[in-house]
């Protein structure tokens, strides 16, 4: 019996020997704190990791309401981004919610960067809705040789690209305020933000390049301008410098999804590498 059963049936027999905390003590002591029934604990399973070396290797995916004037009504907007390079590479936005938007949304997206003909098959990363799950998404990713990939269950943090997109999308000083009205209100709004996004956002996690710059390959030479600008500026004031070194403006060679952080700071190096 466990403890919370022990106490109450000694009460009931006039007995009181220790509280429930302290037969846990007792219990734990003496390594019989053990599992009492015969089914098996479900194991702890990890996420996959993939790691990205360039574009077009890992996207992440997912779906995000977007309020309307109706309560309970909303519009929802998919949207495809590059672990890579954070380049939002594909969205639409819909009515409703279906695996069979999601898939339209794909096949466009690999037509337009190029998938059919990459060496190395595209790994599409995404939580575990209905509409990733949908057979008709499922059919759709099969067909154009995309490798799925899916969070845990009940685990919110698999997925954090496309949650800290979408964090800066909603933390914008310009998301409106109010609902938007129409779909079209709403699809005017994503295209700016998208763009902004793309080619004005100095991102913090590409050293403050744009997710374009880094995209399309341009991001090292722009990187390098700038090693050598403020390397100029120690040379000519050494002083204001003393022993410090200028700033690193290296971008990591690889980007990896769900690392294993306990195994290396860039990740489980067993982990498919895309």
């Amino acid at each position: 019996m466990p403890p919370s059963q022990i106490v109450p049936t000694l009460l009931d027999e006039g007995t009181y020997i220790a509280s429930v905390s302290t037969f846990y003590r007792v219990l734990r002591k003496a390594g019989q704190l053990v599992r009492r029934g015969r089914a098996v604990s479900a194991p702890k399973r990890k996420p996959t990791s993939y790691a990205a070396t360039g574009p077009n290797q890992v996207w992440s995916w997912d779906i995000t309401y977007l309020p309307t004037p109706i309560r309970g009504q909303h519009f929802y907007l998919y949207m495809v981004e590059d672990i890579f390079s954070r380049m939002i590479v594909s969205w639409e936005i819909h009515g409703t919610e279906s695996a069979d938007h999601a898939a339209e949304m794909i096949q466009k997206a690999c037509l337009k960067h190029g998938i059919y003909n990459q060496d190395t098959p595209l790994i599409l990363h995404s939580d575990n809705g209905s509409p990733m799950k949908g057979a008709t998404m499922l059919a759709t990713l099969q067909r154009l040789g995309v490798i799925p990939s899916f969070s845990r269950p009940r685990v919110s943090d698999d997925n954090p690209y496309s949650e800290s997109l979408f964090r800066t999308m909603k933390y914008r000083p310009d998301y409106p305020s109010k609902p938007f009205k129409t779909l079209i209100d709403a699809r005017s709004w994503a295209n700016s933000f998208v763009s902004w996004y793309n080619y004005k956002h100095k991102h913090s996690s590409l050293k403050f390049v744009t997710p374009a710059q880094r995209h399309l390959g341009v991001s090292d030479a722009i990187l390098e301008a700038r090693r050598l600008k403020m390397r100029q500026a120690k040379a000519r004031h050494p002083e204001r410098w003393g022993s410090r070194k200028t700033r690193d403006w290296t971008l990591p060679a690889e980007v990896w999804l769900n690392p294993d952080k306990k195994t290396s700071p860039l990740g489980n190096k067993t982990a498919i590498a895309a």
